[in-house]
């Protein structure tokens, strides 16, 4: 077996190595930490106030500057795309199914509770994707792939009663019930109408009740 000398010249040269490696690694830790900020601060705005939230603001909220913020993102609608990946995993988290072989009121309450959860908590984020979708075709993906995630838990959770329905019949049924349960219609209950959360989820638990069909 050979043996490997090291000489002074060899040991200098990798503790350099070591530390332009360590240094890499914090570089990279603190730009995923700026960049996380960045995204959670636009979110924080938007949950404060319906305006789309400045450059400039964001970047004060996050702890740093403007050129800081246009170094991690190229444009607000870059900015944008990046939180709307973000929420889209955060709430397929939160929209966990729960008894999805309950009874009808099991179900009914599951699915409602959780899908009222989700639009209070995204709906400001709901609103600003829209506002920016007609200047890009990534963020009308990301609407998209929320309007079909809704409806597949839709799906899944009143699956007993939709399986009596014929093909055209189940499309109708979940076309209403995803514009029922739509972001707008929970900001209308909770900012037009006053209700309260448990207010507001118990409307949709008494419409979505009339317009499922029976299951005996």
């Amino acid at each position: 077996m050979r043996s490997v000398l090291f000489t002074g010249s060899n040991r200098d040269g990798l503790r350099s190595m070591n530390r332009t490696v360590g240094s890499s690694d914090e570089s990279h830790s603190r730009r995923l930490s700026t960049r996380q900020r960045l995204i959670t601060s636009f979110l924080e705005l938007l949950r404060e106030t319906p305006d789309i939230p400045t450059a400039a603001r964001v970047a004060k909220r996050a702890g740093c500057s403007r050129q800081s913020l246009f170094a991690h993102f190229s444009s607000l609608l870059d900015l944008s795309l990046a939180v709307a990946e973000y929420a889209f995993v955060q709430g397929s988290r939160q929209a966990v199914a729960r008894y999805v072989d309950g009874d009808r009121q099991a179900r009914l309450r599951s699915q409602v509770e959780t899908r009222g959860r989700i639009c209070e908590e995204w709906l400001p984020l709901w609103r600003a994707l829209l506002h920016y979708q007609r200047r890009s075709d990534q963020l009308k993906v990301w609407v998209a792939r929320v309007h079909d995630a809704t409806l597949q838990r839709l799906e899944l959770m009143y699956k007993p009663e939709l399986s009596r329905l014929t093909d055209g019949e189940r499309v109708d049924i979940l076309i209403a019930l995803g514009a029922l349960t739509d972001f707008e219609s929970w900001g209308g209950m909770r900012e037009l109408h006053g209700l309260s959360i448990e207010e507001a989820q118990n409307v949709w638990i008494k419409a979505i009740d009339r317009m499922l069909p029976p299951t005996t």
